[in-house]
């Protein structure tokens, strides 16, 4: 018999509830598309910092994935600011029926 915990991500893992996993991933969600734009447009931390109005070690943090100096809500405009557009669909957990 074995002592190991599966989860089905690594947030569900490293949360202390459900609700802190969601938003994780929420964030981690929103970080890789923002860093992927970043990198898409072969943008320096510095001329990205210029684009979103923050000094250069932001962008640094966001792009080595420092999830917890980040909010949903920070990371929605910063996608807005360069022209991603997010959409949030919300599905109905099962283990909640």
């Amino acid at each position: 018999m074995s002592d190991t915990e599966t989860f089905e991500s690594i947030w569900d893992a490293l949360a202390e509830s459900p609700v802190e996993a969601e938003n994780m991933k929420q964030r981690s969600t929103l970080m890789r598309a923002i860093t992927a734009r970043i990198k898409a447009q072969s943008w320096t931390q510095t001329e990205a910092a210029r684009r979103f109005g923050v000094q250069q070690p932001r962008i640094s943090h966001l792009m080595n994935g420092r999830i917890d100096l980040f909010s949903v809500d920070t990371l929605l405009e910063m996608a807005s600011l360069i022209g991603l557009h997010v959409e949030i669909s919300v599905l109905a957990d099962p283990a909640h029926a």
